[in-house]
């Protein structure tokens, strides 16, 4: 959103894009799985009287259109790209076929996964971990607006400290909120690092790459 109070915002749109332009350019395969939270949450469908499935796979068309226009962005800097849906909408993206995507990423393609698994109950971080897997990428990058995490929310508590490295245990045990239940635990089984970072920040995504501390590392690994 930007600055903006709902749909997508131009500047942090091209924005995003420079920032996956940089690190593409230096051999990365690079697979994105973007929310629709700027345009519309399942979650919210209840207060609109809508059925909670139908709403979410209102948030799942949602997320598509977000990624229609990031790949259209990347498209305009020269880069090529895949866009992969979880649910069948043929004259705009393919569906996700676990195979294709790899040999997409194999040839130096960015392969953009919307529309979540195709299924009601599952978040975004559950897609991202999911798909991470499937493809057998070797970390998940957590873009978010802070840089890391908290002891606390660092937005309510001035107090709140970052951690540099964190174990799926320990996260667990302090309850801190970094992903779904659903979407923690298929990492943490499938030792899968996470590394949640602020991503408005400019040149952290290609720091993050060229393996400087950003953020807040997740592994298995007891610290």
């Amino acid at each position: 959103m930007g600055d903006k109070k709902t749909g997508i915002d131009p500047q942090r749109l091209n924005q995003y894009a420079r920032e996956i332009k940089s690190v593409a350019a230096k051999g990365v395969q690079i697979a994105i799985v973007i929310g629709g939270g700027n345009i519309f949450r399942g979650a919210e469908a209840e207060a609109l009287g809508v059925e909670r499935v139908q709403g979410d796979y209102m948030g799942m068309l949602a997320t598509l259109i977000n990624s229609m226009a990031l790949q259209s962005a990347l498209e305009n800097m020269g880069l090529y790209t895949r866009l992969m849906s979880g649910i069948a909408i043929n004259q705009v993206c393919e569906p996700f076929i676990r195979r294709r995507a790899i040999r997409h990423l194999e040839k130096g393609r960015i392969v953009i996964f919307g529309a979540g698994i195709g299924n009601p109950y599952f978040t975004t971080d559950s897609t991202a971990s999911l798909r991470a897997i499937e493809v057998e990428a070797e970390v998940v990058l957590k873009g978010t607006r802070v840089d890391g995490i908290y002891t606390a929310d660092p937005e309510k508590d001035p107090h709140a400290e970052r951690y540099k490295n964190l174990s799926f245990k320990e996260a667990y045990n302090k309850g801190l909120n970094i992903m779904d239940m659903t979407a923690f635990t298929l990492c943490q089984e499938n030792n899968l690092p996470i590394i949640v970072f602020d991503m408005n920040l400019e040149g952290n995504l290609a720091k993050i790459v060229q393996g400087e501390e950003v953020g807040t590392l997740v592994t298995t690994e007891e610290y």
